[in-house]
């Protein structure tokens, strides 16, 4: 993968809990990260696709971190924090969880003022490669909503490509579509896994 400036992203991996790309410091995710992902989850920016899964509490993000931090001990792999390298400051959550021992779930959320540029797709790109590091066995999958756009699109730059599209399962919006992409075809239980809520 490569920079948008051309250079390559790189990462320096000496323990996958703590990754370095070009631009980002990625970190296990902890429940000491509550305040900072709290602002991203309460910001109503970023849940333009899913109103009803924006964050108006810390104690709904403590918890959902929580669950998150898990993933390490079970899987040997989770969500990151990601922090800005040049000064500290969070500026999103993302990586893959396990799913059920099935599928790598892709997972990438930026705060508005650090997106147009790449870190997104750094992250992702970085939780990709983890991913095949420690189960390259396993498919990596997307699970977005149809009309969110920027998500797709970067999912397709990450090489993933459609693997199904049907009803967003409980989802306030009765007319709400999902859509699973996924770096090689998925077996039935891949898509089972995939298309309940994560």
């Amino acid at each position: 993968m490569a920079a948008p400036d051309g250079a390559p992203y790189g990462r320096a991996v000496t323990d996958l809990r703590h990754v370095l790309t070009a631009r980002l410091r990625l970190d296990a995710v902890r429940v000491d990260d509550t305040e900072p992902v709290f602002v991203l989850n309460a910001d109503a920016r970023l849940w333009e696709h899913l109103p009803s899964g924006r964050h108006t509490s810390t104690d709904q993000t403590r918890t959902q971190l929580e669950r998150y931090a898990t993933a390490w001990d079970d899987d040997g792999l989770g969500y990151w924090t990601a922090r800005d390298r040049a000064d500290g400051r969070v500026v999103g959550i993302g990586g893959v969880t396990l799913r059920e021992g099935t599928v790598w779930n892709v997972y990438y959320r930026c705060a508005v003022e650090a997106q147009g540029r790449g870190l997104a797709h750094e992250l992702a790109s970085a939780a990709l490669d983890a991913a095949r590091d420690v189960r390259p066995d396993v498919p990596v999958a997307a699970y977005l909503l149809e009309h969110n756009a920027a998500s797709r699109r970067l999912a397709e730059r990450l090489g993933l490509t459609l693997a199904w599209r049907g009803p967003d399962v409980g989802n306030p919006d009765p007319d709400a579509v999902r859509l699973v992409l996924a770096d090689r075809p998925l077996d039935a239980d891949a898509l089972a896994v995939m298309t309940t809520s994560p």
